[in-house]
This record gives C-alpha cells, structure tokens and sequence, in this order.
C-alpha cells in the first residue's frame, strides 16, 4: 500500500483539501486498493476538529466527499510511514524537513512542485486569504500532476 501525507499549517483548510481531491482521484483510477491518503498539520491549533467551513463549502460544491476527515498534528513516525509527505508551502515543507532529523523518510516535497509550469509555488493558505476556490483550483491540479508521477515511480 502506497500511503499518501498532506501537510499544512492547521490542517483545517489545505491539507485536507487535498486528501479529499487526491482521494476522489484515486478512487476515479481504480485505486483505492494501492494507495491511501491522510493529512496533518505542523501546528497543534485544530486537532479533533472537522475542516474549515470554507473547504467543506468548496469540497461540496465539486462533489468531492470529506467524510471522516478530522485535524490532527504531524508526528515524527509519519514521516517514516509514509511513502510521499507533501506540503502544502515551503513553510511546512521547512518544518517537515527539521522534524525528520537524520532518519531515512518518505519523499518530501511541495504540491505545486508537481506543476513545474506554474508560477505559483505555494499554495496561498485561504484560512487568511479567503480565497478557497483559488486553492481548490491549485490543489485540484497538483493532486492530478501528483496522481501521475506515483503512478510512473510506482510502475501502476
């Protein structure tokens, strides 16, 4: 099983924005039996908490299932169970980097890296902006770009 870890701040808004898509996606492919997904968030603000009104909102309006996505901090063993940890900014990707140490992890990377066309880098985090369907749009892209580069390094 190949295991799938998004990364934000308060794992309210981007993050598991993210799971649901990359879940939808997965599950559109066939392949809910090869890879699952999950999300976290670098800070402890949230935990036990559903999403953001605002991403359910967006998520609901896209068809997108949420179901028993619930807040939670990143831990250290995540970064060795999982195969991809992915950040939704370079802020989360910095923090991930610090937690692992020396131990051997999952590959860690940005989203948007997986758009290397975009001029955007960062997912703006719409808790501050407002703006989900901007990040629905971005999330949405990555989570398919991402999808493939598995499916090739993965040979599915």
């Amino acid at each position: 099983m190949i295991k799938v870890l998004f990364v934000c701040l308060g794992n309210i808004c981007r993050s598991p924005m993210a799971e649901a898509i990359f879940r939808e996606k997965v599950k559109e492919q066939g392949l809910e039996e090869k890879i699952v997904a999950d999300s976290a968030g670098t800070g402890n603000w949230h935990v036990g908490k559903r999403p953001h009104e605002g991403t359910l909102s967006i998520l609901e309006e896209n068809n997108v299932n949420h179901e028993g996505i619930v807040a939670r901090q990143v831990e250290a063993q995540d970064l060795k169970s999982y195969d991809y940890i992915i950040a939704m900014d370079a802020s989360n990707a910095g923090n991930l980097h610090k937690l692992k140490g020396f131990g051997k992890t999952g590959e860690i990377a940005r989203l948007l890296d997986f758009i290397p066309e975009s001029n955007v880098v960062d997912v703006p985090d719409p808790y501050f902006t407002g703006n989900f369907k901007e990040v629905y749009e971005l999330v949405d892209k990555g989570c398919e770009k991402l999808l493939f580069h598995i499916r090739e390094k993965e040979e599915l």
